[in-house]
């Protein structure tokens, strides 16, 4: 399996050579993985700014539990643009001004702006067009599980999962059920708080690691572990401590796959798609995009092999 790492504005060609390290120009429309593949797309959130508080077209609101807020597709404050260049809906709109830090809304609008400009990329279609609805809980069949976008054609499904923590964004998207997370690495403290919550396992694990390692390897777990309950549908609502995502592969959920990916010195991050290891996972860095700048222009792409073994 490769995992190629590339930074365009538009999806790189599906089955460029992992080790191709040549410009190439991606097309304006971005193809839709392949049967094998899975698209990873980080973003970097804004500056603590303003975030838009008047009501665009409300098309549903999709939520999976840098720039500043204009380099994101977001209306600057006296710009004259009206809230639809986001793309956001007016309930995203409204969660974005609930938050009682600015900087936190800015995070929280840029993600969802990030995912309509993407899925709607993939799918030929406006972004403040895409209407997103949520499955049922696999635990309680309550209309609260994974999200999902209403297609409007006969083509597969698309599947998508959403996370961002401070200082990054990540959106999956692959034609079978996915998961993803990312979390900035934690503090000492936060490491010794939540170790009660892991997998008795994956606690032994960790108190072999050396104490300068912990944090790294902490965080490489719990992001395992929230892209796996994402993808999964339930989120925390089941017990973290439940399922076993340390380092031995054989003792992981079966017929689940579930990744570590690239995310920076400051961040782990992690993929889970339902069967088996994909062929092919790209990870990209979606790039600065203005309101009123229309779809994404093509760019260079730039892919390399970054892991051929990743756990």
């Amino acid at each position: 399996m490769d995992i190629a790492h590339a930074s365009a504005s538009a999806l790189a060609p599906a089955r460029a050579p992992a080790h191709d390290l040549t410009p190439s120009r991606a097309s304006r429309t971005p193809a839709r993985p392949a049967a094998g593949d899975v698209h990873v797309w980080f973003v970097r959130p804004p500056r603590p700014g303003h975030v838009p508080r008047s009501p665009g077209a409300d098309a549903g609101t999709a939520s999976d539990s840098g720039p500043s807020a204009a380099d994101s597709g977001l209306p600057a404050p006296g710009s004259g643009l009206s809230a639809p260049d986001s793309g956001l809906s007016a309930a995203e709109l409204r969660r974005a001004a609930s938050f009682a830090r600015a900087g936190d809304g800015d995070v929280y609008a840029t993600a969802h702006a990030a995912l309509r400009r993407l899925l709607g990329g993939y799918l030929g279609r406006p972004p403040a067009g895409l209407t997103f609805v949520r499955e049922p809980c696999p635990g309680c069949s309550g209309p609260h599980g994974r999200p999902a976008v209403v297609q409007t054609d006969d083509a597969p499904a698309l599947h998508f999962s959403l996370a961002h923590s401070r200082g990054l964004v990540a959106v999956a998207v692959a034609p079978r059920v996915i998961g993803v997370d990312v979390e900035r690495l934690p503090s000492t403290g936060t490491v010794e708080a939540c170790a009660r919550a892991l997998h008795t396992r994956e606690r032994a694990e960790l108190a072999a690691v050396p104490p300068e390692e912990r944090q790294a390897y902490f965080g490489r777990l719990w992001t395992r572990k929230e892209a796996y309950l994402k993808a999964l549908g339930t989120g925390l609502s089941r017990h973290p401590r439940i399922d076993y995502l340390g380092a031995d592969l054989r003792r992981r959920p079966a017929r689940w796959t579930v990744l570590d990916l690239p995310a920076g010195p400051e961040h782990t991050a992690a993929v889970a798609v339902d069967g088996a290891r994909p062929d092919r996972v790209t990870v990209r860095w979606l790039p600065v995009h203005r309101p009123g700048d229309g779809p994404a222009a093509p760019e260079p792409a730039y892919a390399g092999t970054t892991d051929r073994s990743p756990r």
